[in-house]
């Protein structure tokens, strides 16, 4: 886990950085998703969204179109479901750590899908003119396919971080993670199916998520840590005891 130890003397200088940057991470990007949120329901145009599709016609070349199909994948509904089933499954069943990763992880997917299912519909923002054959079932704002993607793959990045890997295995595995959710939010502006600010809440709206549901969980595994050792501490009392009235016993019955 990211805190090890069960009082608070016992957080480590490392430990008490991220404790720090992890509130202003979930503050930042809850006051910057609230500001973008703002500003769509008042129905404003962002001067980002035009910027960014001005980029995307600078940048667009033949052939791009096959590679976004692929890589925009990485963040469809069809692939985060099946593969978060199984990562849930390893994680409750054959993985060594508690089983409370594996709860909290099916928390986190479950309800970044739910809840940004419930912002389409609250503010029901329309789609941008759309790029050839794309389309959206739902309205733009926030980006579902960002959100999710970002949550899945950060959670895996949680994962590497807290494994027993190698140091350099975990910053390779865990920069190609992040690129890969975060290219595939920028494949959906390339497409045309969402607009900048749309991408950009989803990533905001899935970082503040995350880190709550990390937070909980180190919580958690906190708590169930420091009952552990009380029982510990009581059994080994209680032993103790015991044999101190054992010891006595017998010591009166030598007497004898």
């Amino acid at each position: 886990m990211l805190f090890s130890g069960t009082k608070f003397s016992d957080l480590s200088p490392t430990s008490v950085f991220l404790i720090l940057l992890g509130f202003l991470s979930l503050g930042g990007s809850i006051y910057y998703f609230i500001d973008l949120a703002a500003g769509v329901l008042q129905e404003e145009k962002f001067a980002v969204d035009q910027q960014a599709f001005d980029f995307v016609r600078a940048t667009s070349f033949d052939g791009l179109e096959p590679i976004l199909k692929v890589v925009t994948q990485a963040g469809s509904v069809i692939l985060i479901a099946v593969a978060s089933l199984a990562l849930a499954i390893y994680l409750l069943f054959f993985s060594k750590l508690s089983r409370w990763v594996g709860i909290y992880f099916i928390v986190s997917m479950g309800g970044i899908s739910s809840l940004t299912a419930l912002l389409k519909s609250q503010f029901g923002r329309e789609r941008p003119e759309f790029l050839g054959e794309y389309h959206g079932a739902t309205s733009s704002f926030p980006s579902g396919h960002a959100a999710g993607a970002f949550v899945f793959y950060f959670f895996i990045i949680y994962l590497v971080f807290i494994s027993h890997l190698r140091t350099q295995w975990k910053w390779i595995i865990n920069i190609s993670l992040a690129l890969i959710a975060l290219i595939t939010g920028i494949t959906r502006v390339y497409m045309g199916v969402h607009f900048f600010t749309d991408v950009a809440a989803g990533f905001l709206f899935g970082l503040a998520w995350l880190l709550i549901c990390i937070i909980a969980l180190e919580v958690t595994l906190w708590h169930q840590r420091r009952r552990q050792e009380e029982y510990r501490s009581e059994h080994e009392r209680k032993s103790h005891t015991i044999k101190n009235v054992y010891a006595s016993s017998s010591d009166g019955k030598k007497i004898e």
